[in-house]
């Protein structure tokens, strides 16, 4: 069974090139957490992939998604995009995208990879973000993943995906101990929070896909 993870810099976690060992195209994220509590299960049955992109946003997913998805023909793939979406709008370049066009594109990645790949099970992981003193001057901007999330989550519900919640797994968490200790800057995960989005991942294609 091979498992395609898809997304910005919090899927990527620094993974190597496409022609490294399988310990070093992982990354340091929950695709490496997720590919060792399956494959510690069977090593022959599952094969994970991380195609995750650091700063990549909708567009650039769907500007990549033949050659890092559709020509590797997954059977499942994993999809966590979002807060780029909104935070390259906060800079000098205003390179973000907004709602309705994110909406648009999600729509159309979607739509084209079930025509090309009708088999395919799909898994959209909610974006999140917590408030961190890295990011205090545009929180009040970020927090409107939470908008795009509302809009993925509707995406799952009327192409009959999956849909993994973690916003308020990470509120929960952080109101126990800290921000830090999840998402070390508000948005990328630590081990811990990698770890979070790992079980919530894998609880899912367990009970839904891999049964």
């Amino acid at each position: 069974m091979k498992i395609i993870t898809f997304g910005d810099s919090i899927t990527d976690m620094r993974r190597g090139s496409e022609q490294d060992a399988e310990i070093f195209t992982l990354g340091h994220g929950y695709p490496q957490l997720l590919a060792g509590d399956l494959k510690y299960e069977n090593p022959k049955k599952y094969e994970v992939i991380n195609r995750g992109n650091s700063g990549n946003r909708i567009v650039d997913l769907y500007a990549r998604i033949k050659k890092d998805v559709w020509n590797l023909k997954p059977d499942v793939i994993s999809i966590l995009i979002g807060i780029n979406d909104i935070w390259l709008e906060c800079g000098e370049g205003k390179n973000g995208v907004d709602i309705v066009r994110f909406e648009k594109v999600y729509r159309m990645l979607i739509e084209d990879t079930l025509e090309r790949l009708p088999n395919v099970k799909c898994i959209i992981l909610e974006p999140f973000v917590l408030y961190h003193e890295a990011i205090a001057s545009i929180y009040d901007e970020l927090i409107k993943v939470k908008e795009y999330a509302k809009v993925e989550k509707q995406i799952a519900k009327d192409y009959h995906l999956e849909f993994v919640p973690l916003q308020e797994l990470f509120d929960k968490k952080a109101a126990e101990t800290c921000t830090a200790d999840w998402l070390f800057d508000g948005v990328h995960p630590t081990s811990a929070g990698s770890r979070l989005i790992a079980n919530e991942l894998l609880k899912v294609f367990k009970e839904r896909i891999d049964k």
